[in-house]
């Protein structure tokens, strides 16, 4: 199972640990992912993971809409 974000695409990046010493190791940065329940237009609902910076835009753009209206 992928982590990655099923609406960004977001995924692991890496880079390294740098000790005080100054040795280097691999590792990676994973995304924050939530579990979302979401609501498809044809009224079915579905389980997908998203990144929580996604959820945040979503939310945004959500109420910027609503208040466009």
């Amino acid at each position: 199972m992928a982590r990655r974000c099923d609406i960004t695409g977001k995924g692991p990046l890496t880079g390294n640990n740098v000790s005080h010493a100054n040795n280097k190791t691999k590792r990676r940065q994973l995304p924050n992912l939530r579990s979302v329940k979401i609501t498809l237009e044809d009224g079915t609902s579905k389980r997908v993971k998203v990144a929580a910076s996604t959820l945040r835009t979503m939310k945004k753009r959500a109420a910027q809409a609503a208040t466009a209206e």
